[in-house]
């Protein structure tokens, strides 16, 4: 893995500075080419981050290549004829250069180049002098110690990129598994709160059921008496009864929410299950303007669900979804389902999406709890009893954050055995 090259000048550049300068403070001191030529490796040497930095692609090539040049030149300008130079071992600076910057396979070719570039120098000074056995025989190990330099330092830069490499995936399976952990733990105090709430409701309910059946049971008795006689007492006590109906069905909603669910649980196809939902909430909203978007997989797994409690839940957010694009003339309503692994588990995740007003950042935390509501009406049950039966059937909700505009809910639950 490669990472961005500096741009500014640190203490290597500063320790590049100090060992060429001494290299150009060596004896003879007035070789004016020598020193020209190590001011340019200097120079070079100082502004190559900024040559990568602008030409990311080929900067590390001519970076490499420009290495050669100069110490090519460096070589021929000391030493009288070039191959006797005392300075060949600064073709080490691209060779090494190369084994940092590029793959094992780059690395070679590069050194070959620069291998090549300090044998041509044998040309001009066989012109004058004659090869021997010892003198082919030093400069083929030159040769050699800057392949083994290549090798030694790519190794180790590769083996360095591979744990970087492996130590970037562990961290980032890390965060995934931090961020499940997260969920688990909201999860998890969710469902003590809906279980404390849950015991609490139940216990009210029972308690005042049996005087709301006392009061309606007298309301009725009294409309029954006064209905001729006395007809705005009976009037009265018909709004009695309405009341204590309604107190009822409130009541009904919150033994449902305390109560265990009990499941009947079968293969079914999820598709036919938010359809229905879908089919059963548009009766009931036939002025609304929503254009309804279906996007569902081929081949979709068959969930382990009871079929009325899922209907249930999709009823409650399509509901929740047409409620939220009341008034709009544009407003749509996105279906999607697809496969999706969560935690390990494969299974189905349908997303509800609409272009409503959306949740305000604020409230998301607080969406699915108990008696939490923004609407003027209702008691703030209906999400908190989607989320339980979604909880019964081991699946998970959740309302995503990073939606602009509307809200999009995303409901999972884990495939059937069968399946």
């Amino acid at each position: 893995m490669l990472h961005r090259e500096r741009s500014a000048i640190s203490w290597i550049d500063v320790l590049w500075l100090a060992f060429l300068g001494g290299l150009a403070l060596l004896p003879p001191v007035r070789e004016t080419h020598k020193q020209l030529a190590l001011l340019a490796i200097v120079v070079f040497q100082l502004f190559e981050g900024w040559l990568i930095n602008r030409l990311p692609q080929r900067g590390r090539a001519y970076s490499v290549a420009i290495k050669i040049l100069l110490a090519t030149l460096l070589v021929i300008h000391t030493g009288g004829t070039g191959i006797n130079s005392s300075y060949y071992p600064i073709y080490l600076l691209p060779v090494v250069s190369a084994a940092i910057y590029f793959g094992p396979i780059a690395t070679l070719i590069w050194t070959t180049l620069a291998s090549l570039a300090y044998v041509s120098l044998l040309i001009p000074a066989l012109q004058e002098y004659e090869l021997t056995s010892a003198g082919a025989t030093v400069l083929t190990i030159r040769v050699l110690f800057f392949f083994i330099a290549a090798i030694l330092v790519n190794r180790f830069v590769m083996e360095n990129r591979r744990q970087v490499e492996r130590l970037q995936i562990l961290s980032e399976k890390l965060e995934e598994t931090n961020h499940q952990l997260r969920r688990a733990e909201a999860e998890a105090r969710r469902a003590e709160r809906l279980a404390a709430l849950g015991q609490l409701s139940a216990g009210l309910a029972h308690e005042i059921r049996n005087p709301l059946g006392v009061i309606k049971g007298s309301a009725e008795m009294l409309s029954q008496k006064v209905k001729d006689s006395q007809p705005l007492v009976a009037e009265l006590a018909g709004y009695i009864s309405s009341e204590v109906n309604r107190l009822n069905a409130l009541i009904a909603r919150f033994l449902d929410f305390a109560r265990p669910s009990r499941l009947e649980l079968r293969p079914e196809p999820i598709s036919e299950i938010v359809d229905r939902a879908l089919e059963a909430t548009a009766a009931s909203f036939p002025d609304a303007k929503v254009k309804v978007e279906r996007q569902y997989a081929q081949g979709l797994p068959e969930i382990q669900a009871d079929r009325q409690l899922c209907e249930q839940v999709f009823v409650n957010l399509i509901t929740n979804a047409f409620q939220a694009m009341e008034g709009q003339e544009d407003g749509t309503l996105r279906l999607s389902i697809a496969p999706e692994v969560s935690n390990g588990e494969p299974g189905v995740c349908v997303t509800v999406e609409d272009s409503g007003a959306g949740v305000p950042p604020e409230l998301r935390e607080q969406i699915f709890n108990p008696f939490f509501t923004s609407k003027k009406e209702g008691v703030g049950l209906g999400l908190s009893i989607v989320a339980k039966i979604v909880d019964d059937h081991r699946g998970s909700i959740r309302l995503d954050s990073d939606t602009i505009r509307g809200a999009r809910f995303r409901v999972f639950f884990p495939q059937a055995a069968s399946s």
